[in-house]
Formats: C-alpha cells, structure tokens, sequence
C-alpha cells in the first residue's frame, strides 16, 4: 500500500507522503500507522551474542517507542531524580509518585548508539500515579517529521526540538486525572502543518486539539464526552479531505482536520480504549478489549454522519480482542492479540474471515507490545524478550524463535537492515553482522 497514491482512501496517517518518511520510522506504529514498513528488511534471528549491533543503556523508565529519521533513534524518558515526599497510594492501580522526575529526550547515533544529544524538557514531580506494575511517565513516543522532533509527556507537555537538540517550541495543556491513576500514554499525531492531540481523562473537560506544528498555536479545540482513552488517532484523506478518527468507549468519531467538525461518528468500543485505529485499501479497522471485546471495520468512503446500523460498518467481532497492543494490518491480512496473551488471530481484513483464531505464541504469555512487519515477515515480541518471526500468511509458520535479556513493552521500530528495540533497560539495534 503507498500511502502517496490518489484517490478515495489514500493514506494521509501523518508523514508518510515523502519518500524519505516512508523509509524510516517517523511515529508510533512507522510511516502508515499501520505497523509496517515497505523498504525495511531486518533480521529473522538474534540474541546477546547474534545480529545485535549495538545495545546501550537507557537511562530511567518508558514505554515510549523509539522513532528514527536520518542517522537518528529518537527516545523519551522519564528519570528518578531525587525524592520528594513521602510516597502514598492511591486508591486503586497506582501509586502515588514521591520521586522528582527528568523528562528526558535523546537523540541516539543509528551506527553506534552513542548519545548525540539529551534534553531535559521538564523536572517535576507527577501530579499523580502510574499504573503500580505496568506504568511508566513516558509512555507517549515522539514524532519527526525530519526537521523537528515532537517530545510529548502529556500532563508534562510538548517540546519541539531541531534535530540538533535546540528548543524551538513548548507548551502545556496542564493536569490529566486519570481513572484509579493509571498513567497516560495517547501520542499525537502529525500531518502537514497540524499536530492533532486527544485529552481524555475523568475530570474534564475532555478535548480534541490542533496547533499549529511551527508555533504551537491553537487553530481549533472541541470538547469530547469521554473519559481515559489512551488510544493514539489516526489521520486518513478521503477525496482530499483529511479527517481525524479518535477511538473512545462512548463513541467513535472522525473529525475534519481543517476545523474540527464532526464527519462521522458511531456507538464506541468498550472500557479503556488503548489500541490505535488502522487503516489500509479503504477500510477503517478501531478495537479495544477491556471489559468486553469490540472491533469495528468500517469502509470509510461510505462513512458519513451517524454509522449506528449504516452498512459502512462492514463487520464487527465480539470476542478475543487486544487490550493493549494495537493490530497489525499487512496486505489485507489483520492480525489480533486476545487482551494481553500470546493467541494471535489473523482475518481476511476485507470479510473479516479468519484466517486462523488463537494460534498460541509459543514462549509469549505476555504481550504489550504491537506486532510489526516487512518482507512478508511479522515480529512478534512478548514482555519477557522472547520474540517470534512467524510469516505475513493465511496458515500461521513460525519463521524463528529469539530471546534477549531484556523485557519489552515498546513497540519496534523498522529501517533498512535494522530493528530498534527499546527495552525496560536497554535499546538494542537488530541488524546483520
């Protein structure tokens, strides 16, 4: 799929209109939003001592992506810094920050992994808790668009950057309160001028926000009837016509890029939406799997005002849906993950057929991050290091089974010969040696 080409449906998830955006790895989930890169040919097999160029430490603690453009990796942290109180616990699933915190932003050389350079954005304590297991303070992955980085810590705010380090912009949008304070993690997303940020949290008010990328400025905000959602939208042109779809529990709705209207909109998915919408060959795919199981596919040229019973909704699945990790969508095959486990399904993403349903990942109890794909391959990876290359095909075929030391939650990012890896310590690069 070229997200360049014209016409009904053409790919406008953020930056992948320019060549050099469809070779690297701009944003949470590559140039298409999809998961997958068309040019990337990483290796099939790896460990601590096989095709891992390099591996360094990464200071403190996220679940921020890694992104790379040019010779760059681009990671965000979140860094204990000293304490500053006594710690508390919240109600529920969190616990109540005592440590000051460094925002950190580091721009990592592809051929080494030396640091080139590391900004401190922000040092402060969190205003309240992250998820007491899974949590982290920088869960949201920066964005490029090969002349600045967007660095987004959320209730920490936004810092655009140069790609040598220098602060051009910032801004804060203030304080999320998040249900039983389980942490934040939504990214923006980018698109021509326009950096398109969802806040959704319990105390409200809950908006939708387009600023200006150059300066930050606020073209237009409109309010949504949502609480926690931490999924990241996704900006497809239809008829040159960008609209922002945005998943929530309540409901789904696109909203036009220009102004901020609503062009469609439909019943939500279920409790905490966290899986990112897809979107390829004119088909819309939103998901969620807390508290139910949802997933909506839905052909956007046929998608206008209130969907509720509207044959724009092609099908619909009831059951085995992601919970955290986002779907994979690769030559008209989707690939889910039941909840947070290793059983993958994969459906024809056209009829919604399935290909095969709860194939088990060997050595992969636990999965948060998404899958991702090139050359025909998709890479699986589970929390404690284990990875699976099973192959992009109707009968599941495992390809190689790999093992780090590290524990991942972060989703992998795909260039050339490489995978970025970051992990709870480490940030590996994956390449033939």
């Amino acid at each position: 799929m070229c997200a360049a080409a014209v016409g009904v449906g053409r790919l406008a998830s953020t930056l992948a209109a320019e060549p050099a955006a469809e070779r690297f790895w701009p944003q949470w989930r590559g140039p298409y939003a999809t998961g997958v890169s068309k040019y990337a040919d990483p290796p099939t097999e790896w460990s601590e001592t096989k095709n891992v160029r390099w591996k360094m430490e990464i200071p403190g603690r996220g679940s921020a992506s890694p992104i790379v453009w040019g010779d760059r990796v681009f990671v965000l942290s979140a860094v204990p810094a000293g304490l500053a109180g006594e710690a508390s616990h919240a109600p529920r699933g969190g616990v109540q920050p005592r440590d000051v915190h460094r925002f950190i932003v580091l721009a990592i050389d592809r051929r080494t992994g030396q640091v080139i350079w590391e900004r401190t954005a922000r040092e402060l304590q969190p205003h309240e808790a992250s998820h007491q297991q899974n949590g982290t303070y920088a869960s949201s992955s920066a964005i490029t668009d090969g002349q600045h980085v967007y660095a987004w810590f959320e209730s920490q705010g936004m810092y655009v950057y140069d790609m040598d380090g220098k602060l051009i912009w910032e801004k804060d949008l203030g304080d999320k309160k998040m249900r039983n304070q389980f942490g934040e993690g939504s990214t923006p997303v980018l698109y021509g001028d326009r950096l398109v940020i969802v806040w959704d949290h319990i105390a409200g008010p809950s908006f939708i926000v387009a600023l200006d990328k150059h300066t930050g400025k606020e073209l237009w905000r409109v309010e949504r009837q949502e609480i926690d959602t931490w999924a990241t939208p996704l900006v497809v042109d239809i008829d040159g016509h960008p609209q922002v779809i945005v998943s929530g529990k309540n409901r789904l709705k696109s909203y036009a890029l220009d102004t901020g209207k609503i062009v469609w909109e439909s019943p939500g998915v279920t409790m905490n939406p966290i899986p990112s919408p897809v979107y390829a060959d004119g088909m819309l795919f939103v998901t969620s799997g807390f508290q139910g199981n949802n997933l909506k596919a839905i052909r956007l040229a046929d998608a206008k005002g209130d969907l509720t019973g509207s044959s724009a909704i092609v099908w619909t699945l009831d059951r085995d849906t992601p919970y955290v990790p986002s779907p994979l969508l690769y030559d008209g095959i989707l690939y889910l993950l039941k909840t947070n486990s290793g059983l993958l399904s994969a459906f024809d993403a056209k009829t919604g057929k399935p290909h095969y349903q709860l194939q088990r990942l060997e050595g992969l109890p636990e999965v948060f991050a998404s899958p991702v794909g090139a050359q025909g391959r998709v890479y699986l990876t589970g929390r404690d290091g284990v990875s699976l290359v099973i192959r992009n095909a109707p009968a599941f075929e495992v390809l190689a089974k790999n093992s780090l030391d590290d524990g991942f939650d972060a989703s992998p990012a795909l260039v050339d010969n490489e995978m970025y890896m970051r992990g709870y310590k480490s940030l590996y690069c994956i390449a033939m040696k």
